[in-house]
C-alpha cells in the first residue's frame, strides 16, 4: 500500500458514501484509477465491507455489557464449540480470545437488564464455563470504527 491507498482508506472510513469523484479529488487521482485502487483494496481484504453505522440506543438497544469469561477447558474441540455458539448469538458484537487472567471477552449489546439476563442464562447453559463476570457500561464516551491508518514506514 502506498500513501494514496492510505489516504483512500482514511477518507472512506470517515464516509464510505462519498462519491468516487470527490474521493478521487481528495486523494489527487482521477476517478478510474481511484476506483481501481478501491477494488484492489477490497480484493486484498483490506476493505472488508461498507456498512451503515446505527446508533444502538435509537433502536432500543441501550445496554452495553463487557463479559469476561474464564474456562477450565482449553482444548481445541471445546474452543470450536464455544466459538460457534457465541458467534451465533446476535447480541454479541465483538468476541476476543485474551491473554492474561481472562480467557475470553465479549461486548454484548441488549435492550435492558432483563434482556441481558436472558442472554446470560443462554450463555451459561450452553457450554461449561469456570467464571463469567459482567461489567455494565454506564456511558459511551468514545466509539469509533475508523482506524488511524499508519503512514508509510520510513526507510
Amino acid at each position: 500500500m502506498d500513501a494514496i491507498d492510505r489516504k483512500i482508506l482514511t477518507v472512506l472510513q470517515a464516509d464510505a458514501n462519498i462519491s468516487i469523484a470527490e474521493l478521487a479529488d481528495r486523494v489527487g487521482l482521477s476517478q478510474t484509477p481511484c476506483w481501481k485502487r478501491i477494488q484492489k483494496l477490497e480484493q486484498a481484504g483490506v476493505i472488508l465491507k461498507r456498512v451503515a453505522l446505527v446508533a444502538p440506543e435509537k433502536i432500543g438497544l441501550g445496554l452495553t455489557v463487557f463479559v469476561q469469561i474464564e474456562t477450565a477447558d482449553h482444548s481445541g474441540p471445546w474452543l470450536d464449540k464455544f466459538a460457534q455458539m457465541v458467534a451465533a448469538m446476535p447480541e454479541v458484537m465483538e468476541f476476543y480470545r485474551m491473554a492474561g487472567d481472562v480467557d475470553y471477552m465479549l461486548r454484548v449489546v441488549v435492550a435492558d437488564m432483563a434482556a441481558y439476563d436472558g442472554f446470560y442464562k443462554k450463555l451459561i447453559e450452553t457450554i461449561p464455563l469456570k467464571n463469567v463476570t459482567s461489567r455494565f457500561a454506564m456511558e459511551r464516551i468514545k466509539a469509533t470504527t475508523a482506524y488511524k491508518v499508519p503512514d508509510l514506514p520510513r526507510t
